[in-house]
């Protein structure tokens, strides 16, 4: 037997793969976005005076995942190259050589599949949606070559997934609904601005666009804190839409002071802290959104 085949087959091999997979596509950051996601569900249901079921709830979660997998994955096979040269990414596993863009592809291949299986199993118009949506999640990874707004895009990619829950529970679409897309695309577009303070010089000398590099860091700061500002007024909108009970309020008040921490912790001269702003602190916000809008949900009155 070869070398390589006898790698193939060793188990600790197996979960080394398994480990760079995982960390090329920061599964664990699936955090961020699903939460919304499961509230977006929990709302449609309970605004038909109905629960999800468990299996409604496992492919919302499967295609959450599978989605997020291959926007991830496409994100890096379109950017291995500026990866290569920035000091900050070239450890990532595509530059570094430790999986091959043959693999990457086909892990793309098989996380969007996964995605599509999903939406079949929910209903005929999350089916019918699916692939505009990963045309969407892929379209995202260029658009730093041309737009500064990039950042807004990719809140837009992670901000569809209340309005996907919804469609997958109902097979419709509510416009409220649409207030919890605007929320968390500015939630997760303000803090991606925080996460391209770190690029601006890389950014300069490779030609693409961030809202740092056009404005400056600290201009880029008070947009990301004017996004943020608008992403609790959306959420009171949110709640007064759905008329929901004390534990949404409650659920406003951790979000906005979780995000003014998030937010003392860049500063134009201090970039230190911004992994944990970025990695932390939204953990911890989607979370307890969840937490709280999810007892909301839960007690509401269709």
């Amino acid at each position: 037997m070869s070398p390589s085949a006898k790698s193939a087959l060793d188990p600790a091999h197996g979960k080394s793969r398994i480990r760079i997979v995982l960390e090329m596509i920061k599964f664990e950051h699936s955090v961020f976005a699903l939460p919304f996601a499961l509230v977006g569900a929990l709302l449609a249901a309970r605004a038909a005076g109905i629960l999800p079921t468990w299996p409604q709830i496992l492919w919302i979660v499967v295609a959450m995942v599978g989605a997020r997998s291959a926007a991830m994955t496409m994100n890096r096979i379109a950017d291995v190259e500026y990866d290569r040269r920035n000091p900050r990414t070239a450890n990532r596993a595509l530059p570094k050589g430790e999986l091959s863009s043959v693999f990457a592809w086909l892990f793309t291949f098989a996380a969007s599949a996964i995605l599509v299986i999903a939406a079949w199993q929910l209903n005929s118009l999350a089916l019918k949606l699916s692939p505009a949506a990963l045309a969407l999640l892929f379209f995202y990874s260029y658009t730093k070559r041309f737009t500064t707004w990039a950042h807004f895009v990719l809140g837009f990619c992670l901000g569809i997934s209340p309005a996907a829950a919804w469609i997958a529970i109902r097979g419709s679409l509510d416009w409220r609904i649409l207030i919890l897309c605007a929320a968390v695309t500015l939630w997760v577009g303000g803090f991606d601005v925080l996460y391209a303070c770190q690029d601006v010089d890389f950014d300069k000398s490779a030609g693409l666009y961030s809202i740092p590099k056009e404005f400056g860091i600290a201009r880029a700061l008070l947009i990301a804190r004017a996004m943020h500002v608008v992403m609790v007024g959306l959420l009171v909108w949110l709640a007064l839409a759905f008329h929901l009970a004390w534990p949404a309020w409650a659920g406003i008040f951790v979000v906005a002071a979780l995000l003014a921490y998030e937010q003392s912790l860049v500063q134009p001269n201090d970039l230190t802290k911004i992994n944990a702003a970025f990695f932390t602190v939204n953990g911890y916000i989607s979370l307890l959104f969840l937490l709280f809008w999810g007892a909301a949900a839960m007690v509401m009155r269709p």
